[in-house]
């Protein structure tokens, strides 16, 4: 099935902005219940592009300590899908960047696969990032219903995707192209190899514009990440200053002008 253009805060993100972009990811409910909606107002004050909100789950298999340690905290806090929405119901009043939520299949399905996704086109949600959704499940059945909302389906592909499937990812994907940029979990400091297979994905032209993730957590590797992408998302570095400090919009204001200073 063609994938039908989808338009709205997310790619006219990237239809109207070329320059590196930045977002940052942190779990709904962490580091306290209620931070969810404070933490996305400081990140676009601070100057992010857009944001990824992880829904948690007990079992986050591609989430390295950080996250899942959030994820755990975020559940023993009292975070729910239901809860969350409640969360983001009022946030279009106050937020213009695009939002993208990440999780995982299981609780969407438990939670009701248009149940939510009609939940996330009434609060303004951009995009989903669910890793995994199988791809052929997607094309059979979520495809028309990802559409008819507005959302983006946002895909992942890793150094060991064969060209064939990327490509067949790449159909399916709308907003942009997710590029793990290793074969490991969230917050690993691995980056060996990382600028040829960046290199590599770029040279395939691609429909949809890549952005890389997983590793990147300073100014020198969004640097090195962002040379052949069109920008970075930075998880784990993130959910560990909010570990550390909470929602403290000054120290959120320093770490993204530390994140994109050498890309301005």
């Amino acid at each position: 099935m063609l994938q039908t253009q989808i338009q709205n805060r997310l790619t006219d993100l990237f239809e109207q902005r070329q320059k590196p972009l930045l977002s940052l990811f942190y779990t709904a409910g962490y580091p306290r219940l209620g931070d969810t909606l404070p933490i996305l107002k400081a990140i676009e004050r601070a100057g992010a592009d857009f944001v990824e909100i992880g829904m948690p789950y007990s079992d986050p298999l591609a989430d390295g300590a950080t996250i899942q340690a959030s994820s755990v905290q975020a559940l023993d806090n009292g975070m729910t899908l239901d809860l969350l929405f409640e969360q983001l119901a009022e946030m279009r009043r106050e937020v213009s960047l695009p939002v993208v939520l990440m999780g995982y299949y299981n609780p969407v399905l438990q939670y009701g696969v248009e149940r939510f996704l009609t939940a996330c086109a009434e609060v303004g949600v951009d995009g989903l990032i669910l890793p995994d959704l199988p791809l052929a499940e997607y094309e059979a059945e979520w495809q028309p219903r990802y559409e008819a909302h507005g959302l983006c389906n946002i895909m992942l592909v890793t150094p060991r995707t064969p060209e064939s499937r990327i490509r067949r990812i790449d159909a399916a994907t709308s907003g942009f192209l997710y590029a793990v940029s290793s074969a490991s979990t969230t917050g690993s400091k691995q980056l060996s190899g990382v600028s040829d297979y960046l290199e590599g994905l770029a040279a395939m032209e691609l429909q949809n514009p890549i952005m890389t993730g997983f590793n990147v957590r300073d100014r020198e590797s969004f640097r090195a990440a962002t040379g052949h992408t069109r920008g970075a998302i930075v998880g784990s570095a993130f959910v560990r200053l909010l570990g550390e400090y909470g929602v403290d919009a000054d120290r959120i204001e320093t770490f993204v002008a530390g994140l994109k200073s050498s890309t301005l």
